[in-house]
Parts: structure tokens; C-alpha cells; sequence
């Protein structure tokens, strides 16, 4: 045994811990997909899927799929600069028309596509600005550049969708130019940017700002065109990255810009060059999907936001704690690991499959039960998760009234 089984070992104790008490919730391997999937031979209503808007499982997007696994096979065996297919050329061209943008430029994961644009984009003569919230493939692309000794830019912080903390940062910088990092809907908590006042901001500073939108495409606007569709912002954002892992029924990643910026990312990206090609049966699905959108776009993003409506009413009136979710991604705040880890395990053996969140995901003490909500979801299902959580809720004094409750009876013991 070397010191790094000692660390792996010592590094793992939480997982033991879970494990142990038989409440481990990751990792569980599904034996279906979609939002009705099933483990161990047992059926689940899935909640913890980004498939918002349902289309992963139609027969159209599963026949386009074969349809590309009959032409391409799964796979084309090398990059994208060498293994470029007239698919890919144009579901990007179709792409930028419908999300308005000059270009657009696939890629194998959208984690990727955020980690090429962050390192083709920033140098030495760059401040990478980052809302304290953001995601992982933020942050990674972010230290990714700035530990590469012919880039390195600054990196500085600005708090959560301030405004004010990011004039300060661009105010104070170092480096001349400034690359503002934010998201259109931040996927722990739930809530969308609030990009009117950082676009401002950005353009008195002249930042360059990138929006990360993958919970946004396909969900926010009238047409599901994201977060700048949402806003009356369209033009105003000069990158915007997305994925295909979301509404788009797949894996892969988006990036749309103006022509030059593209050609820099696809020529100058290591994360791109280097990554093989997103396989054509993926660009295939997505691709229709995208049409589903261009026919019928407002009537499937209506239906999302019908159903995020009802539930966040029906949560609210039970006295759940949303946090600062203002979207179909609502986060029922629990603020304790172990509560987090058994509910879990109580609702899964209820036929309901909703993963918490947890350290390092979010801090100790913000805890919480992630559900999405989609336009797949029927009001029966929706109203089993309600019961449910109506149930377990009041057992692990989650709800705001049993919280006052529990804290009304500690202060007059003391």
C-alpha cells in the first residue's frame, strides 16, 4: 500500500459513513432512461433530470439516432479538425439562425466547450472575472488557465449576481482587459443571472462577457432561446456556451460567437483540438430536437413553465424553503447532510428518485434535495413528489413552520 491509497482511503470517509448507514445515493445504475426510469428491477419517477423539456425519449430523436448509427457508426475515431461530418457543419449553421448568433461551434461536452473558450480567450493581458457561484467547468477552465505559464491571467471574484461587487472588480484589475464569466440559470440554486445590470457594467468597463446558459437553452424565452431571449438581451452577450446534455437529449457542447472568436476557439482550444468528435448519432438527435423547437418551440416551453408554476406554488403553500430559486430548478433547502442523505433514501423507496446536494456541491449547511421539474412530468407525478415530501418534510422539520416550531419550543426551554 502506497500514501496514495492511505489518502484515497482517509479522504473517503464520508462515503464509508453513507455506505455504512445503506443512505449512499450516487452512482446508482440506471436500468432505462428518461423521466420514468427504473434500478434494480424497481420503477422511479426521475427528478433529478435536465431533460426539461421530455424530448430525450421520442421516437423521432431515437430514430434519427439509429438512422446515424446505420451511416456513421458511434464514433469517427479522431478530432473534429479531421473528423469534421456535413451533420456537424450544419447543426451549427442551424444553430446560430435559431439562437441569433454569428457562428456556433459544437463540441464533445459542453464541460469542454467552456474550458476551450476560457483558455483560447484569456492570457496575460487578461482578468478572468467570475461570480462566486459559478459552475465547475468555470472554474476549472478558469485555473486551467491561469496555471499555464504562457497565459496566466488574473483571476478575481465578484459576489453572486452583484452588480456592485463586479464594478468594484473591474474597477480594481490588473491586466487591461477584462473576461466576465456568469451564468444564465445557476444550477444549484435555481435562480437565472441577472444579466441586464452585468451587461451594463460590462459595457462601461469594456469586459467581454461569456454566458454559460446550458439551463437556459431551451427553457428560457418565448422560443427557448435562453436567458438573453428571456431578458429582451438578445445581442447584447457577445459568447454565450451551451450543452446538449439538457433539453437537447444527449452530450455535447455549444459555443456561440461571432466568426473570429469562433475560428480562434476550434483552431487554438487544446480541449477541442485534442478531444475526439462528438459522435453524428448525438449530433443527429439534437438536431432533431432542434427542429421540434423551430416548429413548436413556444408551445413546449409554455408547457415547462406551466408545470415549474404549479409546483413551485403547491411547494411554497407547504411552507418549503426554495432558497433563491426563481426557475423549474428548485432546490428544497434541507441545511443537514444526514437529513439530505436519508430523505433521499425515503423517497427512492417511494418510487422517487431525487439526489441530493451536498459538500463540496454546495457549502456545509446548504444541503438541499435538487428537483427539476419538467414539462414530461404529468400532475400525477408531480402531486406523488408533493405527498411525499408533504410527508417527510414534517418527520425531518424541513418546512419553514415546523422549523419556527421546533426553534419556538427550544427557546422557551431555555
Amino acid at each position: 500500500m502506497s500514501w496514495i491509497h492511505d489518502k484515497a482511503y482517509a479522504d473517503l470517509a464520508r462515503i464509508r459513513e453513507a455506505r455504512d448507514a445503506g443512505v449512499y445515493p450516487f452512482f446508482r445504475p440506471f436500468e432505462s432512461g428518461g423521466l420514468r426510469t427504473s434500478v434494480a428491477g424497481h420503477e422511479f419517477i426521475n427528478f433529478s433530470s435536465n431533460d426539461y423539456l421530455g424530448l430525450t425519449q421520442h421516437p423521432a430523436v431515437k430514430a434519427a439516432a439509429h438512422a446515424a448509427v446505420d451511416q456513421f457508426a458511434c464514433g469517427l475515431s479522431s478530432s473534429r479538425v479531421q473528423a469534421t461530418t456535413v451533420a456537424h457543419v450544419e447543426l451549427e449553421a442551424r444553430l446560430a439562425r435559431y439562437f441569433r448568433f454569428p457562428q456556433a461551434l459544437v463540441t464533445t461536452t459542453g464541460y469542454q466547450a467552456m474550458v476551450a473558450t476560457i483558455m483560447a480567450l484569456s492570457d496575460r493581458d487578461t482578468t478572468l472575472v467570475l461570480d462566486n457561484l459559478s459552475h465547475a467547468c468555470i472554474l476549472d477552465g478558469t485555473f486551467l488557465a491561469a496555471g499555464t505559464p504562457q497565459r496566466a491571467p488574473e483571476v478575481r471574484f465578484f459576489n453572486h449576481n452583484s452588480h456592485r461587487s463586479l464594478e468594484r472588480v473591474l474597477k480594481s484589475r490588473e491586466r487591461k482587459n477584462a473576461l466576465v464569466l456568469v451564468e444564465g440559470i445557476y444550477s444549484l440554486d435555481g435562480d437565472k443571472g441577472k444579466l441586464r445590470e452585468i451587461i451594463e457594467v460590462c459595457e462601461r468597463y469594456d469586459a467581454v462577457l461569456v454566458v454559460d446558459d446550458a439551463h437556459g437553452s431551451g427553457t428560457l424565452g418565448a422560443h427557448g432561446r435562453g436567458i438573453l431571449e428571456d431578458l429582451g438581451l438578445e445581442g447584447r452577450a457577445p459568447i454565450v456556451v451551451s450543452t446538449f446534455s439538457k433539453v437537447f437529449g444527449g452530450i455535447g457542447g455549444i459555443i456561440f460567437a461571432d466568426d473570429a472568436i469562433i475560428d480562434l476557439i476550434k483552431h487554438t482550444a487544446r480541449s477541442f483540438v485534442f478531444s475526439a468528435t462528438l459522435p453524428v448519432p448525438i449530433v443527429a438527435a439534437a438536431s432533431t430536437i432542434l427542429t421540434m423547437l423551430e416548429d413548436n418551440g413556444p408551445a413546449l416551453v409554455a408547457e415547462l413553465h406551466e408545470n415549474a408554476a404549479y409546483m413551485r406554488e403547491q411547494l411554497v403553500a407547504r411552507g418549503f424553503d426554495l432558497g433563491i430559486s426563481d426557475t423549474h430548478i428548485m432546490p428544497v433547502m434541507v441545511r443537514d447532510e444526514r437529513k439530505a442523505l436519508v430523505l433521499h433514501h425515503m423517497l427512492y423507496d417511494r418510487g422517487i428518485y431525487l439526489v441530493p446536494i451536498t459538500y463540496p456541491g454546495v457549502k456545509h449547511g446548504e444541503e438541499r434535495l435538487r428537483l427539476n421539474v419538467t414539462r414530461g412530468h404529468t400532475r400525477a407525478e408531480l402531486h406523488q413528489v408533493l405527498d411525499a415530501l408533504d410527508e417527510l418534510g414534517a418527520m425531518a422539520e424541513i418546512r419553514v413552520q415546523d422549523r419556527k416550531a421546533t426553534e419556538g419550543q427550544a427557546a422557551e426551554g431555555a
